[in-house]
């Protein structure tokens, strides 16, 4: 990992947050430890290769009702649930939600440290996924209307006779076309323009 991960600790027991700010800055993780889902997403920022490991049953918002404010948000922060209060149904609407893990306490370091690896991973995984998505946006926003019409047509999988027949234009305009988008977007092949198409949320 390139930065220094952060974790972040939400848990209205005061002895847990101890213990697991201990355990992790043992494995140089930073910490920051909230007593309240409140007072966390009044400090949320978004951290790059961060995760957190909330309570379920916490005074006021709850880790669930949590996890779905930071949905709601947009803040893509991995999760890990740790409760000593663990069911079904919880952990089933947990991880459909998105939670990277559901654990019951009490659980060994070790378990919890993989755990937490894990969550890192997908953290440094959705900041890459983002920054792609990024670029690919600038790239495609440097095309023209005409140019962006025939991307869409190209990565829907229609042929160069069918996107002219379609916008009434040329079989050469088309060919023409397609070359610069290739050029602007920096694909070099369909299936890439199509990869760059879906970033920008264009699905064929």
């Amino acid at each position: 990992m390139n930065t220094i991960p952060t974790v972040f600790v939400v848990d209205d027991d005061p002895a847990v947050r101890e213990a697991l700010t201990l355990l992790l800055e043992q494995e140089d993780i930073h910490v920051e430890s909230f007593e309240s889902a409140e007072v966390f997403l009044a400090a949320c920022r978004s951290v790059p290769c961060s995760c957190a490991i909330l309570d379920i049953r916490m005074p006021g918002m709850d880790g669930i009702q949590l996890q779905a404010e930071l949905t709601k948000r947009g803040n893509p922060l991995p999760i890990i649930f740790l409760t000593s209060y663990g069911d079904i149904p919880s952990s089933v609407h947990a991880i459909k939600a998105g939670a990277v893990d559901f654990l019951t306490k009490p659980i060994t370091g070790a378990l919890l440290l993989e755990s937490v690896k894990e969550a890192l991973r997908e953290s440094e995984r959705l900041n890459s996924q983002a920054a792609e998505n990024l670029t690919a946006a600038a790239r495609v926003s440097t095309l023209t209307e005409r140019e962006h019409e025939v991307m869409v047509l190209a990565v829907k999988g229609l042929p160069n006779k069918e996107i002219a027949r379609h916008l009434g234009i040329s079989h050469r305009t088309v060919e023409i076309h397609k070359a610069r988008i290739m050029r602007k977007t920096g694909a070099e092949t369909l299936l890439d323009l199509a990869r760059i198409a879906n970033a920008c949320g264009i699905v064929a």
